[in-house]
């Protein structure tokens, strides 16, 4: 159960981290969004952001060996960067349908589920 607590716990913090980071981008699209100023647009991003850390924190507290949890940090960290690149690729493709993805990006990717594979190879 602490796995799979973990893992959507990272799925939804990573969701609100890309909302936070790259989100902006798509709603300068909204004219009423293009009024705001840079300070508005980071404070708006750190409300965001506020939620990515409210599912962050549980998430490696429940996930971490030393609290009872079932992975290392290093499989923590490993585990949050897949989920961030998953994340990433559904958002940039579902909001920005302009972008494309190419063979090297999932060479790159396959590349990064091998180093998922060695990590927790025991």
């Amino acid at each position: 159960m602490k796995p799979i607590l973990t893992i959507g716990l990272l799925v939804l913090s990573n969701t609100f981290m890309t909302m936070a980071w790259y989100g902006h981008l798509k709603f300068a699209e909204w004219k009423w969004f293009n009024k705001l100023g840079l300070v508005a647009i980071i404070l708006m991003s750190w409300g965001l952001a506020f939620f990515e850390y409210c599912f962050q924190v549980p998430a490696n507290r429940i996930g971490f060996k030393n609290n009872g949890g079932p992975f290392s940090l290093v499989e923590l960290k490993v585990i949050q960067e897949v989920i961030t690149l998953v994340v990433f690729v559904i958002f940039t493709l579902l909001v920005f349908k302009t972008e494309t993805f190419k063979w090297n990006h999932f060479v790159g990717f396959t590349l990064l589920i091998l180093a998922v594979y060695f990590i927790f190879k025991k």
